[in-house]
């Protein structure tokens, strides 16, 4: 599988970062070098430096290397997912070297506008209000500021945390919408669903909209003969399908309206019924024999240059180093996100758990190993390449911040899944740091990185 489908790129990053003694930030860089096929792309591994704190002065570039390797491209959260692995590292150490807490540093480098053009504020950004409500939920108070204290036993522990970044991505998305005479809806999109929900939230959205139950909805998806959608991919999936359903809604409620000769601006869709004033029509009555079917879609204009739209979010992590063998244990972890209005709790913590389990994944133990005579990956295999499994996953808890934002679709939703991964790594890293004073930037963190460096054991 490896050999023959794309990866994500290795990169080679670098971070520098300017402060007053206080804290403020005065200048960023980040530059970042990956490789590719010839006529690829470079792994946008800055894209989140550009955007996530406050500062003056700003560098960001991406360089491409031509590589004989398997094509390089988008995996989950493309960009945001390494570069955070590099720039929340180095937030941690520019914080230690300011004697400043990691989550005080950060909020006090916040901004409500996008950083290098401040005419165009965030439609919604929360960071803030992630870092303080994860803080005090994981106990930050109780981390030791200096290194290498915590002890149980054999074990040397410690806390890190990073923030979390991903942008909220507008596309045109569409769906058709029909209602029987039995009062039923069905719901038409290419949509698909890869595990992530979309059956559950396109049938809720369109349930809530029509006034009816989940149990009158059916939804198609994935048919090429359907309506376009925005796809699955990048944390766009939901709120863009979402809001594509919502389309083809408003047009059907429009026509069922007119059909019955009532006043849009008054018509209210509950219990399956159609009501204006005193009177009240089954919908199936209103649909009649043939029915109704209506088809819409989103369209967002220039929104995403009016207003920057991104997701935040914190990672806090506890980790156990072992002071003989060197072995890395995560033990508990924490997600705060604020993504807009999440528009199904169970799937939407399910997407982020995912996106946990593979930040523990990258930042422990993934990795590729390159024969460089004949451009091939030895460990092609998953015997070979080491991936999570049960036993490395410790307690997971993940908060959703109540936000609701109206300018990132009718929904006033964004996008989750990804965000749940972006800041994982880094936060992993820090909690090491924290647990043995040794720092490690090369991904995994693999004992054999440290292993020379730890503490005598007494």
């Amino acid at each position: 599988m490896m050999n023959n489908t794309t990866h994500r790129p290795a990169t080679i990053q670098r971070i520098r970062i300017g402060a007053t003694p206080d804290g403020k930030i005065t200048a960023i860089a980040h530059e970042s070098w990956s490789g590719d096929l010839p006529g690829g792309q470079p792994e946008k591994a800055v894209d989140q430096t550009r955007l996530l704190y406050a500062g003056a002065n700003r560098l960001a570039g991406t360089r491409l290397a031509v590589l004989d390797l398997p094509e390089g491209n988008a995996m989950r959260a493309p960009g945001e997912a390494p570069g955070m692995m590099a720039l929340e590292i180095a937030m941690d150490e520019m914080a230690e070297k300011l004697g400043l807490d990691p989550v005080e540093f950060r909020i006090l480098n916040d901004t409500q506008v996008d950083p290098s053009n401040p005419d165009r504020p965030f439609s919604k950004r929360q960071l803030v209000e992630c870092l303080r409500t994860g803080a005090d939920r994981f106990g930050w108070k109780a981390r030791n500021a200096r290194p290498a204290q915590g002890r149980e036993g054999r074990w040397m522990t410690g806390m890190g945390m990073a923030a979390a970044f991903r942008n909220n991505l507008l596309t045109k998305s569409g769906a058709r919408v029909r209602l029987d005479r039995r009062g039923a809806v069905t719901v038409e999109t290419d949509m698909t669903d890869i595990g992530t929900g979309s059956y559950t939230i396109i049938a809720q959205t369109a349930a809530e909209m029509m006034g009816v139950g989940l149990d009158r909805v059916v939804v198609r998806l994935g048919d090429s003969a359907f309506p376009v959608s925005a796809g699955s991919g990048g944390q766009w999936g939901a709120n863009n399908a979402t809001a594509g359903v919502y389309a083809a809604c408003v047009k059907l409620r429009e026509a069922v309206a007119q059909r019955l000769g009532f006043t849009s601006a008054d018509v209210s869709f509950a219990d399956g019924r159609v009501r204006s004033g005193n009177r009240s029509v089954p919908l199936g009555q209103a649909a009649g024999e043939d029915g109704i079917t209506a088809e819409d879609l989103i369209e967002y204009g220039d929104l995403d240059q009016r207003y920057q739209q991104s997701t935040f979010g914190a990672h806090f992590v506890e980790a156990g180093v072992d002071a003989a063998t060197g072995e890395v244990r995560v033990r508990r972890m924490l997600a705060v996100c604020a993504a807009g209005r999440i528009l199904n709790p169970m799937s939407a913590r399910s997407q982020v758990i995912g996106a946990m389990t593979m930040g523990v994944g990258a930042a422990l133990m993934e990795e590729l190993a390159v024969d460089k005579r004949t451009g091939f990956f030895v460990n092609h295999d998953l015997a070979g390449y080491e991936v999570p499994v049960h036993a490395d996953i410790p307690h997971q808890e993940v908060i959703f911040l109540d936000e609701t934002d109206p300018i990132s679709s009718p929904m006033k939703a964004k996008g989750v899944g990804e965000l749940g991964l972006c800041g994982v790594g880094a936060a992993i890293a820090n909690a090491v740091y924290n647990a043995t004073g040794i720092r490690v930037r090369s991904y995994p963190i693999t004992l054999d990185k440290f292993l020379d460096r730890l503490p005598e054991v007494v």
